[in-house]
């Protein structure tokens, strides 16, 4: 495989842009606060506070997503559908390393290409709603939009906007990306021993064995290389992660923009990978304006409601100098509609002769309300989308270069089947998110095993 890196375009700044520019637009999904001058303190505070990621580590996974877009590395996107402070622990971030570690092992083992591991994780806080406010016998509230803006709890102390939780959100994303790269540079993902990073409780899964087969090729094939160099090689005992989340509350987003010296733009320093959910994609939205600005690499959420013209206006102004590795665009149609729309997306973004990274998202398009009430998500319906997605993108001529997941290394129950067949009646011994169903250990390594199988058929034909 050829190792050298694409060489990064000459760039543009966005004219006429600062950081605030996205005020003068509409902004959808924004919370109301009731104290604007407790507001302007919290978000003073903010901007003095350090920044969760340097302007390095944003250039280098650009340049990492920049070889995902040629087929010589893929993405692994997953985490929890919504962080809570509550769970900014060392057992649950450690348990969502470890399988998007697993998962990554097994990909990096089927497709013979580096995975490019990107979470979900320290600042994914705020979620979209589809509306403003919540009733429950006959009491309406405003609705619960993430723990970086209100609480879950049905009262009116809990659900009002409270901009000290801004200034938490920053806290518990600190904390949790110090605890990550303490365990990258620890050893933690060390490739040599791919064991340390079993689930306890996932001892008896129906994909034990497979995956463990998979360790013992891979470490014997570590263990050679070794040999062979005559000393151990550093870059197996540790594995790069990087975090992205919605960028959907701007004025959190805002205050985290900053210039770096040696650099040129504006960097957004809360995250690596920020995104545009469906629900703000509109071109003259406040989202679009905000993240045309910034120098990271950005993604877009796209679904089987936008049109054409607006998918390739949104693509000429996120990437208007066809850089490489700034665009990726994460579609998530269904499974009943993806064979409808992705291949008139496809063509309509060809057409414009601008590369992005093509990304799939199985899990939002099949959400679905079961008889008891709860959301849930059918892995047969996930598995489906995922596996037209490839066949639709193999006749496009196009790549599918990464999948975007919600998952969980906690021991839930939250989507239907699988390898252990979960059915409607086991939501309710271990469903704990709060917004949306999660896919659990066994059905996230089955389904990296299914892009492998799949990949691999669709290579041989």
């Amino acid at each position: 495989m050829n190792s050298s890196k694409p060489k990064l375009r000459a760039v543009h700044g966005a004219g006429d842009w600062l950081p605030d520019s996205w005020q003068r637009r509409p902004a959808a999904q924004q919370p109301t606060y009731d104290d604007p001058a407790e507001l302007a303190d919290a978000l003073a505070r903010l901007r003095g506070l350090p920044p969760l990621v340097t302007s390095w580590e944003v250039l280098g996974l650009k340049r990492l997503l920049a070889e995902a877009q040629e087929g010589r590395r893929f993405l692994l996107q997953g985490g929890d559908c919504a962080e809570s402070f509550a769970d900014c622990t060392s057992e649950v971030i450690a348990n969502r390393l470890k399988v998007l570690l697993q998962m990554s092992l097994v990909l990096i083992h089927g497709l013979s290409v580096p995975v490019v591991r990107v979470g979900r994780f320290a600042g994914q806080y705020a979620k979209p709603r589809s509306a403003d406010s919540e009733t429950r016998d006959g009491v309406s509230l405003p609705s619960y939009r993430g723990d970086l803006i209100n609480g879950p709890a049905f009262d009116a102390a809990a659900r009002r906007a409270d901009p000290q939780r801004l200034l938490e959100a920053h806290a518990r994303s600190a904390m949790t990306m110090n605890f990550v790269r303490a365990l990258g540079e620890g050893g933690f993902a060390d490739l040599r021993h791919p064991e340390y990073w079993d689930l306890t409780w996932v001892e008896h899964s129906p994909l034990a064995a497979e995956y463990r087969r998979m360790v013992a090729s891979i470490g014997g094939a570590v263990r050679f290389m070794e040999t062979l160099a005559g000393e151990a090689i550093a870059s197996f005992s540790r594995a790069e992660f990087f975090t992205s989340h919605e960028a959907l509350l701007l004025h959190y987003e805002e205050a985290q923009t900053r210039r770096v010296p040696r650099q040129w733009g504006w960097f957004n320093l809360s995250t690596h990978f920020p995104w545009i959910g469906m629900r703000t994609a509109g071109v003259d939205g406040a989202h679009v304006e905000y993240c045309r600005g910034i120098r990271n690499p950005v993604a877009v959420k796209i679904g089987p409601s936008m049109g054409d013209a607006q998918l390739q206006r949104l693509v000429e102004m996120l990437n208007p100098d066809n850089e490489p590795g700034r665009l990726t665009l994460i579609h998530r149609m269904g499974a009943r509609k993806v064979a409808e729309h992705l291949p008139r997306m496809l063509a309509a973004v060809q057409a414009t002769g601008l590369r992005v990274l093509w990304c799939c998202d199985p899990m939002h398009g099949n959400t679905e309300t079961v008889g008891n009430g709860v959301k849930t998500r059918r892995f047969a319906n996930i598995r489906s989308e995922l596996e037209l997605a490839f066949d639709i993108h193999a006749a496009a001529g196009t790549r599918l270069g990464g999948v975007h997941l919600e998952l969980t290394g906690e021991d839930v129950t939250e989507c239907m089947g699988g390898a252990r067949g979960l059915g409607e009646g086991d939501l309710s011994r271990a469903y704990k998110s709060s917004v949306d169903p999660r896919l659990n250990y066994e059905q996230a390594l089955e389904l990296a095993m299914l892009i492998v199988r799949k990949s691999g058929g669709i290579a041989a034909a």
